[in-house]
């Protein structure tokens, strides 16, 4: 799916999981910078084939990702997306302008920090659910806390049946994020990164999330950092407009521009 003005800026879109390459439809449509933004389903998304379960799911997405990418790009990821759109940074820095990380959940990254065992504990329901096989009541944990705030009762029957056909994707991921399967975090691999970041949180969102953005903030050498008040998780969804705001300001700064990590203001 494309998004922009073609022959603009490339860009690379990568979504989170449960979600498709058209939620990027409202951040597009409010950013003033021209961008020829390119939109992907991963594997078990939208209109994508479903994941066959082979290999490792982070390294399937970052490979599709890989082959898409026509860069010098801006590359724009959100949750589990931004975590591959950091790994495209690491790993074809040469193809990677600048890159946008919004909310990224690599929990590896969080690790020592008292809101990454509050997290652990919030996961409880879910990972028993998924024990269980009761895949229904994994969704509707997982989307209490990681959703865009509809109750799972309201979701109309097929939506809950897709979400929790889903859940193994969100099994499948877990090695990359909670462990840092994909190795992100090893020792200066964020310090190599040359390219521009814009790491950007919702207020709202879990406090794991600023203990991550903040954690990934101190060792990325070119970092701005902001904070979407009122928003969640779901930020490019239930917020576009300030969204877009943050990645035009970003992408409008001096390319030498940096913000030194550390308390930001909420806008």
């Amino acid at each position: 799916m494309r998004f922009g003005t073609p022959g603009a800026r490339a860009a690379l879109l990568l979504h989170c999981s449960l979600g498709h390459s058209g939620g990027w439809a409202g951040v597009m449509g409010a950013l003033r910078t021209p961008l020829d933004a390119l939109a992907f389903d991963q594997p078990g998304h939208g209109r994508a084939p479903d994941w066959d379960g082979a290999g490792d799911y982070h390294d399937a997405v970052t490979a599709q990702a890989a082959a898409l990418l026509e860069g010098p790009a801006v590359v724009i990821g959100h949750s589990f997306g931004a975590t591959v759109a950091l790994r495209l940074a690491q790993e074809h820095a040469r193809a990677v302008a600048a890159l946008v990380l919004i909310e990224p959940v690599l929990f590896a990254a969080a690790r020592g920090d008292p809101r990454h065992g509050a997290h652990q504990a919030s996961e409880a329901a879910f990972t028993a659910a998924m024990r269980g096989g009761d895949h229904a009541r994994a969704a509707e944990a997982f989307l209490a806390r990681w959703g865009d705030g509809t109750p799972w009762a309201a979701l109309p029957p097929p939506v809950r049946d897709r979400l929790a056909a889903q859940m193994p994707l969100i099994a499948a991921a877990a090695p990359a994020l909670n462990e840092d399967g994909a190795g992100l975090l090893g020792p200066g691999r964020l310090e190599r990164t040359a390219c521009p970041v814009l790491l950007l949180r919702g207020a709202a969102s879990p406090p794991v999330t600023a203990a991550i953005t903040e954690s990934l903030a101190r060792r990325l050498p070119r970092v701005t950092c902001d904070v979407i008040t009122g928003a969640g998780h779901m930020l490019p969804l239930t917020h576009p407009a300030e969204v877009a705001a943050q990645i035009d300001d970003f992408l409008e700064a001096p390319a030498t521009e940096t913000v030194p990590p550390g308390p930001t203001a909420a806008r």
